[in-house]
């Protein structure tokens, strides 16, 4: 919870519960009048749920975290004016949904990679050009990020990949096959390589 809504919430002592869906007419006001800078929403998945974010240049987090916890970081990191607006990330739930379903290979939503930079963001942007279906190794990714020898520094990359699912690090393996790590958790890495069906066969 940012300092704004602490504020708010301390001051409310006694009161009476606010009218229902205040909060939602205030965030939707507040967005209309451009004073939102970040809209974030929850999203149920297969993989548990996911707090995603935006702002009017795209997507800009996919998180495996409540969202409370992703609601300050990016109010620490992009803006104060962070706002739940569940209406703003409607696109990103419905691409979501349908690629958990099966029915969607690629994603077509912007991307605001205002969380990244400089070797890090070199690294994500190689890695968003990663078919579905297809895998490949940190040397790889880290040769096509211009630095064929940073293997470890492309790991560190992509284990802070702030979008997740939508720009694929899942699609990264250690050079043999193997897994590697995963920001959400080896067993989630192997559940969307499953829908996918690039699954190793020994690891499936």
């Amino acid at each position: 919870m940012n300092e704004v809504l602490r504020a708010l919430k301390k001051g409310s002592g006694s009161l009476a519960p606010p009218p229902a869906g205040l909060g939602r007419r205030l965030a939707e006001r507040a967005a209309a009048e451009g004073l939102l800078d970040v809209a974030y929403a929850g999203v149920d998945s297969p993989l548990g749920p996911l707090t995603v974010a935006s702002t009017p240049r795209g997507l800009v987090r996919v998180a495996y975290l409540p969202p409370d916890q992703v609601a300050e970081e990016l109010a620490a990191k992009l803006s104060p004016r962070v706002l739940e607006v569940p209406a703003r990330l409607d696109e990103v739930r419905r691409e979501l949904d349908e690629y958990f379903a099966g029915r969607r290979r690629d994603f077509e939503l912007e991307i605001d990679w205002s969380l990244t930079r400089g070797f890090t963001r070199r690294v994500l942007q190689e890695t968003a050009r990663i078919d579905y279906g297809e895998l490949r190794s940190y040397a790889q990714v880290a040769a096509g990020a211009g630095s064929a020898r940073a293997v470890r520094a492309a790991g560190n990359a992509l284990g802070s990949n702030p979008m997740p699912i939508v720009v694929p690090c899942h699609r990264v393996v250690r050079t043999g096959g193997a897994l590697g790590g995963y920001t959400g958790g080896v067993e989630r890495k192997q559940h969307l390589l499953r829908i996918e069906g690039s699954l190793p066969e020994r690891l499936a």
